[in-house]
């Protein structure tokens, strides 16, 4: 005879009931021993019955397995708060780092000259102003790796360096500054010129 699986609901009749009980306890209890004596391994099993009747099984000492049960818990509950509060501390270093980003990314837009339409005139002015320092040191450094390459030419070709009382970096200097000139518009002034 084949036995069909039985399903997984409470038992209705009390006799069926109370005899599936006592089989599956010392089923249970079997299988706890089986699993100590066979894995070397502390095991504590209690079971209380539908009428509260204790059935319990210990492989060494109940209390002495159950306060290391609470040991364990009380210790994984302190681990697991540690990680809570460090995921915390992550979830909010990954936030932070996010607004840096954006911020970072809408000043690249703007320096390049996208997405100007919100700024005020304030903010316009000072990545105007950013702009022209970033440009004098792109200046400053294209000239001095120019000065470095004509030297070595120098080198190469025989020539002796320009001696003067000026150095290097005050040429760099002298050459990076920028010239003023007069724009005048409108029409040129009328000379008079003299006839000899």
């Amino acid at each position: 005879m084949v036995r069909g699986k039985t399903p997984m609901k409470r038992i209705e009749n009390a006799t069926s009931r109370q005899v599936t009980f006592s089989k599956r306890r010392n089923g249970l209890l079997k299988k706890a021993f089986e699993l100590s004596v066979l894995c070397d391994a502390e095991v504590a099993l209690i079971i209380f019955s539908p009428r509260g009747k204790l059935f319990e099984f210990s492989s060494s000492s109940m209390n002495k397995t159950i306060d290391r049960y609470q040991k364990r818990r009380k210790d994984f509950g302190i681990i697991s708060r540690a990680v809570e509060e460090n995921m915390q501390n992550v979830k909010e270093d990954a936030h932070s780092m996010a607004k840096k980003i954006e911020f970072l990314e809408d000043s690249k837009r703007k320096l390049l000259g996208n997405g100007l339409e919100s700024c005020s005139l304030d903010e316009l002015q000072l990545i105007e102003n950013q702009l022209e320092r970033s440009l004098s040191r792109v200046r400053a450094r294209k000239n001095q790796l120019f000065w470095e390459q004509i030297k070595k030419l120098k080198e190469e070709c025989g020539m002796r360096p320009r001696q003067s009382s000026t150095s290097l970096s005050d040429e760099l200097q002298i050459q990076s500054m920028e010239v003023e000139t007069e724009l005048l518009i409108g029409p040129p002034e009328r000379r008079s010129i003299q006839k000899p």
